[in-house]
């Protein structure tokens, strides 16, 4: 082929390293509204930020003259094996960053060999997703609609096609305050998205989603409702506090993905990363806890799975591999982002995944 050229300057095109990189490319490449709505977070966006500064808060203890010549980073999620413990957060609207949106997602996914959750506002049809990607493990990411009937259809749907767990999202019982968005007037145009993906032709994820999609009446009792209507494991994404997580133990919930909506809902609160001790302690062995927020490199991942996450969910970093080059890009950035994560493994002695633990790290006096 030899050396692209970059438009820019005219010399080669320098390969991205890093996440960030990807990050750089899709800002100078996408719309400014779109770019505002995927980078975006509530109110100040702090806690955003902090989602990514509070691992630079995270020092690393190596331990050396281990043999670390097959260093193994694969595990599993809900029985299921992955290659990694770095998987794909739910995160709506892929085709507004690449054509494809949500297929080729789901085909990295399944090339990289980890799981994928789809999200409720997906902009391509879950039989197209499920159908491009057969063999890739997905689940699904649900917003409780108001009309319970149509949750329920969407959830036998979800079943039928193969999604192996159930992720309820619950933290959005009304929609975070997100400045860009409104300054760009966004609504209007997500509005206009899932008119068009109405279109009767179009069989879509997104039953009526359009004004209010979620149902703010939802508590812990409804849960029950669910379990009898799926036979799919039931994880349950937002829980920040040791008393949510009891709460999900004693209503046999299977799994949490501790997380703050990537900053993007309620601002103040605490960073993932500093949540996710107090909920690992909190449901004591009694289900897998996993995380997303601000995981950005190999170490990030370490980190997590030390202080007890089982495994990462990536978020704004899918999609800026997939505003790079589609199912090509999102394979890079797991590519990546798994090497990191192999070489900190191999730097600080571990063999497997097994072996990462809590005295492998320890929080620095700022």
């Amino acid at each position: 082929e030899g050396d692209k050229i970059d438009s820019e300057s005219g010399g080669p095109e320098m390969p991205l390293a890093c996440l960030t990189d990807f990050q750089a490319f899709a800002r100078e490449r996408l719309p400014k509204s779109t770019w505002d709505f995927i980078e975006g977070g509530a109110d100040d966006s702090f806690t955003r930020d902090d989602n990514i500064a509070a691992f630079k808060r995270i020092r690393l203890r190596p331990r050396y003259l281990k043999n670390v010549v097959n260093v193994d980073t694969r595990t599993t999620i809900q029985g299921e094996e992955i290659t990694a413990p770095i998987c794909i957060s739910p995160t709506g609207f892929h085709c507004l960053v690449w054509p494809d949106g949500e297929m080729s997602t789901a085909r990295a996914a399944q090339a990289a060999g980890v799981c994928y959750i789809t999200s409720t506002f997906a902009t391509c049809a879950l039989e197209d997703i499920a159908a491009t990607a057969p063999r890739g493990l997905r689940w699904f990411q649900l917003y409780v609609h108001p009309d319970r009937q149509l949750s329920k259809q969407l959830v036998q749907r979800v079943e039928s096609l193969g999604f192996r767990a159930l992720v309820i999202t619950v933290d959005v019982p009304k929609l975070g305050n997100r400045r860009h968005d409104i300054r760009n007037q966004l609504d209007l145009k997500l509005n206009l998205l899932l008119k068009d993906l109405h279109s009767p032709k179009e069989r879509t994820s997104m039953p009526y989603f359009q004004m209010s999609p979620i149902d703010s009446s939802i508590c812990w009792n409804d849960l029950s409702w669910l379990q009898s209507i799926t036979r799919l494991p039931i994880i349950l994404k937002g829980i920040l506090t040791k008393e949510d997580a009891e709460l999900a133990v004693k209503h046999n919930i299977h799994g949490i993905i501790v997380s703050n909506h990537g900053g993007r809902q309620l601002d103040d609160v605490l960073a993932s990363i500093d949540a996710l001790a107090e909920v690992v302690a909190a449901v004591k062995g009694k289900m897998e806890v996993y995380l997303d927020g601000g995981i950005r490199t190999g170490n990030d991942v370490l980190k997590a799975l030390a202080l007890g996450a089982k495994c990462v969910f990536l978020g704004r970093p899918i999609l800026w591999g997939l505003a790079y080059k589609g199912e090509d890009g999102v394979k890079e950035v797991l590519n990546i982002i798994k090497n990191e994560f192999h070489t900190s493994m191999a730097l600080t002695g571990c063999q497997s995944v097994a072996e990462i633990n809590q005295d492998m790290i320890q929080f620095s006096r700022l």
